[in-house]
């Protein structure tokens, strides 16, 4: 996500892109995100498992508590180590969220209410598809309200946020503003969301009283065909996918690849920095991930993450969900309990050392080898980021995944990245 926090720049966020055939091969749906946000930001990659609740129970988010569910579903998550939500992630069912910040006519709250990452976050413990989904989300949106400082520091940053929700089947794009939404179906094709609204006339599912809390602002004098973006933002609508911008980018990239989308092709398209899409900076590309969904039920989803800043220079990791996965120690950042600045009001007062294991790897390897000795790291965790894609390959053609190998899949190729860093760093 990014930022207006300086006042200075217009708004930067994160990108989301999804691809449905027939604009992928072998009849796959391919999920994938960018997550940018403040440069010294720590993005950890965190599994839950499926878990019950009693009656009555509470459930604390990042700032607000709301009544917990009776059931939530495994989920992993590339989330700011700071807060209880998470800027992507998927569920066990395949489904699939990646947020970004937006902002359009309606002023942002800074009340502390849901942050968006929150609502993400509870669409994937709460739904087994796209649809229901976004069901969570918006019931919850209503309920609650989105607000809050979404970033860790005493310098206030909101912002209203837009989501593309995948599964199996199907993709939505849910686009707000305070407690009004739109939502857009997309069944096949490529779609991407970046920072502005991008759902125009084509809304598949609404707020109930979005249209008439337009007209009452005097934003839409009730004739006009209804344009969510038009309405509810400052773009001009006709221009979004002519346009310079990263939105733009992003529509090119996925239409030069239509047909021939592989999760490959996505992680490309997330590494591309000429686009702005892999953002360098004050605020830059902390964490990514890929989604493979194949339409066959029969087969795995793989969830590739980096976990780490830059995906140009990280290892996307593929993680599959089995019974009794081992926890993701070395992608999990300290915790601070009641003690965490963001607990104590007023909160960000200190800023601890979230760096989990990876990262700390990661950033000695950027500081100490990048410079000197780039091209030969570079290669080498490419050709474990390969060896590893080629491995997914063959479950999903083979139909057949190990779930004892699968339980460990995730932190055995962090291992194997700590190692070549520590190996490039020895040489």
């Amino acid at each position: 996500m990014s930022s207006m926090a300086s006042g200075t720049s217009g708004p930067r966020s994160c990108d989301t892109f999804v691809a449905l055939p027939p604009a992928t091969v072998d009849s796959r749906v391919i999920f994938g995100k960018n997550s940018d946000r403040p440069s010294d930001e720590v993005q950890e990659i965190v599994y839950f498992p499926a878990a019950s609740y009693q009656a009555g129970e509470k459930l604390e988010c990042t700032y607000i508590e709301i009544e917990q569910a009776e059931k939530t579903h495994a989920v992993v998550l590339s989330r700011p180590s700071w807060l209880w939500g998470a800027e992507m992630g998927a569920n066990e069912h395949g489904v699939c969220i990646g947020n970004e910040a937006v902002w359009g006519r309606e002023e942002v709250s800074d009340n502390e209410a849901l942050l968006g990452m929150d609502l993400l976050r509870l669409g994937l413990e709460r739904a087994d598809t796209a649809e229901n989904a976004l069901a969570v989300m918006v019931d919850l949106l209503e309920k609650y309200g989105q607000g809050g400082n979404c970033m860790e520091s005493q310098m206030v940053f909101t912002y209203h946020n837009s989501f593309l929700i995948a599964d199996r089947k199907e993709a939505w794009v849910l686009e707000t503003s305070g407690k009004y939404w739109a939502a857009e179906k997309i069944e096949e094709g490529t779609r991407n969301i970046s920072n502005q609204f991008s759902i125009t006339t084509k809304i598949d599912q609404e707020h109930p009283k979005m249209r008439d809390y337009a007209k009452s602002k005097g934003w839409w004098d009730g004739e006009k065909e209804f344009d969510f973006s038009a309405i509810y933002s400052y773009v001009n609508t006709a221009r979004m996918t002519t346009s310079t911008g990263r939105y733009c980018e992003g529509y090119k990239l996925l239409n030069k690849h239509k047909g021939n989308i592989t999760s490959e092709t996505m992680m490309e398209i997330l590494r591309d920095k000429e686009s702005g899409i892999n953002m360098e900076g004050g605020f830059m590309t902390t964490g990514s991930m890929v989604s493979i969904l194949p339409q066959d039920p029969n087969l795995p989803c793989i969830h590739f993450f980096t976990g780490t800043p830059d995906p140009e220079r990280s290892v996307f990791k593929p993680f599959i969900f089995v019974p009794n996965i081992t926890q993701l120690v070395k992608t999990s950042s300290p915790a601070f309990g009641p003690d965490d600045p963001v607990k104590k009001k007023p909160r960000f007062l200190t800023k601890p050392d979230r760096r989990h294991e990876l990262y700390k790897q990661h950033e000695s390897a950027a500081v100490e080898t990048f410079k000197a000795k780039s091209k030969e790291m570079l290669e080498q965790i490419r050709k474990l980021e390969k060896e590893k894609i080629s491995m997914m390959e063959s479950i999903l053609q083979n139909g057949y995944l190990d779930v004892n190998q699968a339980v460990n899949l995730f932190s055995q190729c962090v291992e194997e990245e700590i190692n070549t860093y520590a190996i490039c760093l020895r040489v």
